[in-house]
């Protein structure tokens, strides 16, 4: 019988995503491959292989709900690691990776009780409370930024973020310099959009010198009840934008663009970085463990990104950052060639070797 990967993830796209990359590319090389969520992580299963066994397992969370039911997380937990336990007696993997997220834990409980070889994989810089946790009770863990903040005495494989592949067929496409001729300027902030950028783009890009203004193009990603107030900013400035919650073709317009500025989540950081494109990265401040400021770090370190913090983030701040990107073409050529060297396209495959390099330790 085919070995069995257990993948055990939940709670946000964030977790299920790269876990996603990892099923379709074990289900290629003939696997078994199980996944561990909850009922909320289930629906982000959808893309998931049909070959994919879905468990849904009991979890919960700490962050949530009110006293009674705070007191019956640990009951829920112990529930869900008790069906873990027997699944896994039952039909064993010869490796278990979790992604993060409380519907982790039973999966990786019930591993660590049996001996089973297992692994974390972890999207941001700063390890989630799961995560955390299990760091130093599993064989390897994987990370998606680097250099990422490890517990003490626990090492890491810089593995990268498993990106779509979307975004590998445009993974280090050319990169056309600022000049006098039109120029994109791609404005994300995570899959919901970023009030404060909303706030503060339009104002400055309305405040750059004429000439570069009148070549900009800017695809502005916004909150849905943002959307009317942003289209108008820019248009009351006389700027060609495109404002929506959502861009279906991102990993396109990333390609096309001279400057992106974003916030710094796992997935946003991975995209821009396979691609290779200069950016100014805003991370959020309420970020658990200021993590988007751990994921910016590498970027900004290799000179490929600007940081600028929320509390220093203002229109004249942010114009200033954005000239000096795009009046200096030179430098924009430099930035996202260093970009393109944090990249990690081949983040799936260093994951498949981990992975199969732990199927050695694996006992019948």
């Amino acid at each position: 019988m085919a070995p069995l990967l257990l993948i055990a993830a939940g709670g946000t796209g964030g977790h299920m995503f790269p876990a996603q990359s990892l099923a379709e590319a074990m289900v290629a090389r003939g696997w078994r491959v199980k996944l561990s969520t909850d009922g909320r992580g289930a629906r982000y299963a959808g893309g998931f292989p049909r070959e994919v066994v879905i468990e849904q397992v009991a979890s919960a969370t700490f962050a949530r709900g009110g006293v009674l039911a705070k007191g019956l997380v640990p009951l829920r937990i112990a529930g869900g690691v008790i069906g873990a336990l027997w699944r896994m007696l039952r039909d064993k993997p010869a490796v278990v990776i979790g992604f993060g997220g409380y519907p982790s834990i039973p999966a990786l409980t019930a591993a660590t009780v049996l001996r089973r070889p297992r692994m974390i994989h972890e999207q941001n810089g700063v390890l989630g409370r799961v995560n955390q946790i299990f760091a130093p009770r599993v064989m390897a863990v994987a990370c998606g930024i680097w250099p990422a903040d490890l517990p003490e005495g626990v090492s890491g494989i810089h593995t990268g973020n498993p990106v779509r592949a979307a975004v590998l067929e445009r993974a280090g496409a050319g990169y056309i310099p600022p000049g006098d001729y039109p120029m994109s300027l791609v404005v994300i902030g995570g899959s919901q959009g970023a009030r404060i950028l909303s706030d503060v783009v339009p104002a400055a890009v309305a405040m750059l010198p004429d000439g570069l203004r009148a070549n900009l193009r800017v695809a502005h990603q916004a909150r849905a009840e943002d959307l009317d107030r942003v289209t108008n900013a820019y248009s009351e400035a006389g700027i060609r934008a495109e404002v929506q919650p959502f861009f279906t073709d991102i990993p396109r317009r990333l390609s096309e663009a001279q400057l992106v500025i974003s916030r710094s989540g796992a997935s946003s950081i991975a995209d821009i970085s396979v691609i290779g494109r200069p950016a100014i990265l805003v991370p959020l401040a309420i970020a658990t463990g200021d993590h988007q400021s751990a994921n910016a770090r590498g970027l900004v370190d290799a000179e490929a990104a600007i940081l600028i913090p929320e509390a220093a983030l203002d229109a004249q701040a942010l114009a200033a950052q954005i000239a000096a990107v795009l009046e200096n073409p030179a430098a924009a050529q430099t930035m996202a060639r260093n970009a393109l060297a944090q990249g990690r396209a081949d983040a799936t495959d260093r994951l498949v070797e981990l992975v199969e390099s732990l199927t050695e330790r694996a006992t019948p």
